[in-house]
């Protein structure tokens, strides 16, 4: 979606245009067809050269791969003393960061790595923004992001009714702004039919480390709490401190599998007071320790 979400904006300019205003060709490190997380095979047209990019660069990575070639920093900070704007889409952005083309910007990348992306990289201001445009780097988010970082480039390029009728190819009506957040949770139509609850969830998504009580969070959002409960129970079939646990659990086991961050540093930015705490929560909806689950988890992949 990543992939489809940067090139397709630009085909779709193409087309309602009636003009050749885009050119672009898919590159992999060595020129083989790169597998997706989804097992789809994406042919590409060229092995990646630094030497033959002459305009702007986009990497495009899965979020379950953050590694990249050393060769590959050395080639992206040649581009970058050319002055060629390069682009990082989903985990592209750890891509840039270790090549250090980030440092002393502002920079994004998926939600779920924010936290571990922040640690990794403390010479980067890292914002959980849907995109960010920083000189002539900027990362996204993720996949809708990125669809709206493209529409925003068309804007800025050829103007807003060419980027308005782009989208509507993909019946998209939704173009955001870069410095919209990402969400933690997608609320959709529940936003429509349950705004409170909608609101009450994003308050929580926001305040995973440091959690508010409930009684907090429903007189944020005009209600009572009994009221706030009756409604989540209504919309989710949950009460909201089931709910927000979920979330907070939910957020320690991407930590736990996805970074190497000590158990005690997870438990606290999950908002829980100890490790003990986050253990035993996490084993009773989990059914394994947070340890155990990071072990297995490297001995899939291993």
């Amino acid at each position: 979606m990543s992939l489809a979400a940067t090139m397709e904006p630009l085909r779709a300019a193409n087309r309602v245009s009636g003009q050749q205003l885009y050119t672009w060709r898919l590159l992999s490190l060595d020129g083989t067809p790169v597998v997706s997380t989804s097992a789809a095979s994406v042919a590409v047209k060229d092995a990646f050269d630094d030497t033959d990019v002459r305009d702007t660069l986009i990497l495009i990575a899965s979020q379950d791969d953050r590694r990249a070639e050393k060769k590959m920093h050395s080639a992206l900070r040649r581009l970058t003393r050319r002055r060629v704007p390069i682009g990082g889409v989903e985990a592209a952005s750890w891509t840039l960061a270790a090549a250090g083309l980030l440092d002393g910007r502002r920079a994004t990348t998926h939600w779920e790595d924010l936290e571990f992306f922040a640690e990794s990289f403390p010479n980067i201001t890292v914002v959980p923004d849907r995109f960010v445009i920083d000189g002539p780097v900027f990362t996204t988010g993720g996949a809708t992001p990125a669809l709206d970082m493209m529409l925003a480039l068309i804007t800025a390029q050829h103007g807003m009714n060419l980027a308005l009728n782009a989208a509507s190819v993909f019946i998209y009506d939704q173009q955001r702004t870069g410095t919209d957040p990402q969400p933690v949770v997608s609320v959709g139509r529940l936003a429509a039919t349950h705004p409170r609850v909608a609101r009450a969830i994003r308050i929580m998504e926001e305040n995973l480390s440091e959690p508010k009580s409930i009684p907090t969070i429903a007189k944020a959002v005009g209600l009572s709490h009994r009221m706030l409960e009756l409604q989540f129970r209504t919309a989710l079939a949950l009460t909201p401190q089931t709910y927000y646990l979920d979330l907070r659990l939910n957020a320690a086991r991407r930590l736990m599998l996805q970074s190497p961050l000590d158990v005690s540093v997870v438990a606290d930015a999950s908002g829980f007071s100890s490790a003990a705490t986050l253990a035993r929560a996490f084993r009773r909806t989990f059914g394994q320790s947070p340890t155990e689950a990071r072990q297995k988890a490297q001995n899939a992949i291993g």
